[in-house]
């Protein structure tokens, strides 16, 4: 069993019905992994599933994921954390944006595999990330 947080990138395909994104969704499920999010993820997957053509569609779909999602706060500690590893990185010549910094240090903070397609977390050495959006990715046995 691996407990995942989804970044944003992994959770807006979601809502499309014939996403291939959704069956390793909830095959994954069904194998008993956990699937959560961050606030700040949150605010971005609203949003952008809001923005576009079929937003009613899009928002009534996700009513009905939330309830197999655990939703992670932001905290003063992860907060900390977050402005920490921007420093880190930074000394390092490497930007990394505050939504993206918060999401990690929640997945850091409670042990948790990244999904993302974003390279800009590939500058955290320890944080388990999987792209499950990748031609290359080949999802384990479930």
């Amino acid at each position: 069993m691996t407990n995942y947080l989804m970044d944003t990138n992994h959770l807006s395909p979601l809502v499309t019905s014939n996403h291939p994104l959704r069956q390793h969704f909830f095959l994954g499920q069904q194998a008993n992994h956990t699937f959560a999010l961050a606030v700040p993820a949150l605010t971005e997957t609203l949003l952008g599933i809001s923005i576009l053509p079929q937003s009613k569609q899009n928002l009534a779909e996700w009513q009905r994921l939330m309830p197999g999602l655990t939703v992670y706060d932001v905290d003063r500690a992860d907060a900390e954390r977050a402005a920490r590893l921007q420093l880190q990185l930074r000394r390092r010549g490497w930007q990394l944006a505050t939504v993206d910094a918060l999401i990690a240090a929640v997945a850091l903070r409670y042990d948790l595999t990244l999904l993302t397609t974003d390279k800009d977390f590939a500058a955290i050495s320890a944080l388990n990330q999987e792209n499950w959006l990748s031609i290359a990715y080949i999802p384990p046995s479930i």
